[in-house]
């Protein structure tokens, strides 16, 4: 079910933003396609676990529009972080409740330069913030703390395969502070379903909650395993069959920008 103002074309293209996200991380010199139309006017660095810098992702900016992006889990550091599901309070916003740890606190090594970046850039522009997986988690605190913290006060959102975040009172924040987010879900993607809503620490009696932002985008595509349910060139493929025209213009015009 598509929320009101979702756009096709647009969750089109920032997939394919997406996957130059991995494509950056696994280049030795940090190199992806740029888009026609738009510059890389930085990249973002975050730690995970073992507090070493990666990258995990890049602003792309055009004459009107200013795009945030964020990959997904690579290392075995990123793993262990995904893994780390206490939560925390989020600090960055009033009465924004709590949030997954491992995730909060990738976000929180990075916020510092994006929020500086930001504060160097075109306040007149529109702001898109997406990621995929590990990615969706960054962007959604992103666009909390960029919709509460910067002159862009209206960014859209748009993740794929986001795992959950946050106990219910982040996700009313969030609902209350970001208008325009879509959560682009595969009803039988693994990753979208955990945390689990009702989490038991091991060992512990704390029991703690988590619930998905909205608005959910739900999709249904099986492509025979876990991994390829939830692989970023998995949502595109899914995605481009309902714009195939558009889709096709937008590969042609773009060489390697497109998921294979």
């Amino acid at each position: 079910m598509s929320a009101n103002g979702y756009q096709v074309r647009m969750a089109i293209f920032l997939a394919a933003v997406c996957e130059q996200t991995y494509n950056q991380y696994n280049d030795p010199n940090g190199q992806f396609v740029v888009p026609h139309g738009y510059q890389a006017t930085a990249e973002i660095s975050a730690k995970s676990f073992r507090g070493e810098w990666e990258r995990f992702g890049f602003v792309l900016e055009s004459e009107s529009d200013l795009i945030l992006a964020f990959r997904g889990t690579v290392s075995t550091s990123d793993w262990i972080s995904d893994a780390i599901a206490v939560q925390t309070p989020f600090k960055f916003v009033n009465n924004a409740g709590l949030t997954h740890k491992g995730f909060t606190d990738i976000y929180t090594s990075a916020r510092t330069q994006i929020l500086e970046l930001l504060g160097k850039l075109p306040t007149g522009k529109t702001v898109y913030i997406t990621g995929h997986s590990l990615g969706g988690a960054l962007a959604t605190f992103c666009a909390i703390d960029v919709a509460s913290n910067t002159p862009f006060t209206t960014p859209w959102v748009y993740t794929f395969g986001s795992p959950r975040v946050g106990d219910p009172a982040f996700s009313k924040a969030f609902i209350r502070l970001v208008k325009s987010s879509y959560r682009v879900n595969n009803l039988v993607d693994a990753v979208t379903h955990i945390p689990p809503f009702i989490y038991k620490l091991p060992k512990r009696k704390k029991t703690i909650f988590y619930t998905h932002v909205r608005h959910s985008v739900s999709m249904l595509f099986q492509n025979g395993s876990p991994g390829n349910n939830h692989i970023i060139g998995s949502y595109f493929e899914a995605l481009t069959k309902e714009d195939p025209q558009y889709a096709r213009q937008l590969c042609t015009d773009n060489p390697g920008f497109c998921p294979v």
